[in-house]
């Protein structure tokens, strides 16, 4: 057989987010994932990252189905853009196919694909490829990792995981297929390398729960605590110490409500109906007997926490009387949005409690003797990690060094590039289209580039509008220019500056004989550039200047 089988990562490399896996063998496509990525601080306007999926779109006949590995947004996240784009099923677990079930239905695209429900221990066959799911415990429930058979050999990709022998629910991971796997033969790990960077072994989540009870203890004032929306156990944990003291819990935030009821109605949840309320019913029970989830646990803008931090939740105040509690750690790139609400919640008096010194929250990926073990069960011939940074990368591949892999035999890969195995073994030589696609609201179009640029411009110098009245016939002005600005100065202050932008305009028309066959584009390009090079000279800064002709 002379087809090899490709491994094509989209997205999730140098970077935490957006992860997205091709497999690729002869005429068979299936792909792993398909998550969104966090905007960073410079993205002005962007509401998420996505993977580009063009390699997807070229070769769309090919594509036989998409595995969720969990349900997380880094995972889940761009689910609406590929089912807008490709034409292929999913298969995934219970609480990942409610999750994603919810994004299509809010998109209008629920009709477009089916979704196949699967459990740990399934097994999948289409085409080249046959797919077992092995359940991993993660920080949400449903999390699996993949042992992707192929006609060269078995790949194992383990999605996001931890070893976690004390779960809040489910099962410990399930080591004994992995065992099982390494034994049969492994051609390649895939492997999560997301907290690699840590010695030892992740503590149990069950530990968090420990540490909810010492700050519920004795506590008079109103619990307000946020976490990640989609980490079930850990919501769990909150319900039963509130229950324990006797407190009423309310949540706002849709995110958290969306998971909540979900969560209840698949039963991966207990949610005692006598402790549960509306915020409003919340509002008539004392402080000291009342406990708010709500998200916001990175400083999002837009959720509940951010809010209540700067005085525009609708029902919630914030002030003394009240303990928040911040059970998450920062997303790389967040720290400072994190940082600004926190600050602002002091200000209100609030008491803050967040995870730095305390073991309010525990991560959910695998440290170094976790990574060691799974490389020590698995055996694999050759070792690729995936999921994080390029430090995280590097760090996993001399942890696999030590495990007895040959560093020929390791790959640190970049998003678009072509991992191939075939009589040579593994080579990667090859990439392919590979990217971040911004947006901007609920659209699938690109931002692009040049609209991110011209905002950053915005941002950073502001804007110049020169508005010239001018003669149809002779493009003479009638009336002297107008100039406004907006981020740029105070025009008070400014009098000379502003005088000064008038007469280069005025001077730049009158300048453009009509004879000669100039139109409005041009005088527009002459009068923008006599503005801004004089404002770059006087001032030091390049604002985005404007030209506006009103011909009357």
């Amino acid at each position: 057989m002379t087809s090899k089988l490709k491994i094509i990562p989209l997205g999730g490399l140098d970077e935490i987010g957006k992860n997205m896996t091709v497999y690729e063998f002869g005429s068979d496509i299936i792909v792993v994932d398909c998550g969104m990525g966090f905007p960073k601080e410079d993205m002005y306007g962007i509401d998420n990252v996505l993977p580009d999926i063009t390699y997807l779109k070229d070769n769309a006949s090919k594509i036989r189905a998409l595995f969720l590995t969990h349900g997380h947004e880094d995972h889940i996240g761009a689910i609406a853009q590929f089912v807008n784009e490709i034409n292929a099923p999913i298969y995934t677990l219970s609480l990942t196919a409610a999750l994603i079930e919810l994004k299509l239905e809010e998109q209008g695209l629920l009709n477009n694909t089916q979704i196949f429900t699967k459990k740990s221990g399934d097994v999948v066959r289409l085409g080249a490829f046959t797919v077992e799911f092995i359940h991993v415990n993660h920080s949400i429930p449903d999390s699996v990792a993949l042992a992707i058979k192929t006609p060269v050999g078995t790949v194992i990709q383990t999605g996001d995981f931890k070893i976690d022998v004390t779960p809040v629910s489910e099962e410990m991971m399930d080591l004994v297929r992995l065992g099982e796997l390494g034994r049969e033969g492994v051609l390649a790990l895939l492997s999560d390398s997301t907290n690699v960077e840590k010695a030892g072994y992740t503590t149990s989540e069950r530990m968090v729960g420990k540490t909810f009870e010492k700050t519920f203890n004795g506590c008079s004032k109103r619990i307000i605590i946020t976490t990640f929306a989609s980490n079930v156990h850990r919501l769990q944990q909150i319900i039963d110490v509130a229950a324990k003291y006797g407190r009423k819990v309310a949540v706002t935030g849709r995110s958290m409500e969306n998971i909540m009821h979900v969560c209840d109605v698949l039963g991966y949840m207990k949610i005692p109906e006598k402790n549960f309320v509306s915020l409003e019913e919340l509002s008539m029970c004392p402080k000291s007997k009342s406990v708010i989830i709500s998200t916001g646990s990175q400083g999002e803008t837009m959720s509940a926490l951010y809010k209540m931090a700067f005085s525009g939740h609708k029902s919630i105040n914030i002030d003394a009387n009240d303990r928040v509690i911040i059970s998450a750690s920062a997303i790389p790139g967040n720290e400072n949005m994190i940082s600004r609400v926190i600050d602002e919640l002091c200000k209100k008096g609030a008491e803050v409690i967040y995870s730095k010194n305390t073991e309010l929250h525990v991560s959910g990926h695998a440290s170094q003797e976790e990574q060691k073990m799974v490389i020590a069960l698995t055996k694999p011939k050759y070792f690729i990690p995936v999921h994080g940074e390029t430090r995280m990368l590097m760090k996993h591949a001399e942890l696999a060094k030590e495990m007895g892999i040959p560093s020929k035999n390791i790959c640190i890969a970049e998003n678009g590039s072509v991992i191939e195995f075939g009589k040579k073994g593994m080579t990667c030589e090859e990439k392919v289209t590979a990217g971040g696609l911004l947006m901007d609201g609920s659209s699938f179009n690109d931002v692009g580039s040049v609209v991110m640029r011209d905002r950053k411009r915005l941002a950073e110098d502001g804007m110049v509008v020169v508005i010239l009245t001018i003669s149809e016939y002779d493009y003479k002005l009638i009336t002297d220019p107008d100039i406004t600005t907006r981020g740029f100065i105070h025009v008070k202050e400014s009098e000379e500056l502003m005088d000064e932008m008038k007469r280069i305009a005025f001077e730049a028309a009158e300048s453009v004989d009509p004879r000669s066959g100039a139109d409005i584009p041009a005088l527009k390009t002459r009068v923008k550039n006599s503005i801004s090079n004089y404002l770059v000279k006087a001032t030091g800064r390049n604002p985005m200047v404007i030209p506006v002709i009103v011909q009357v």
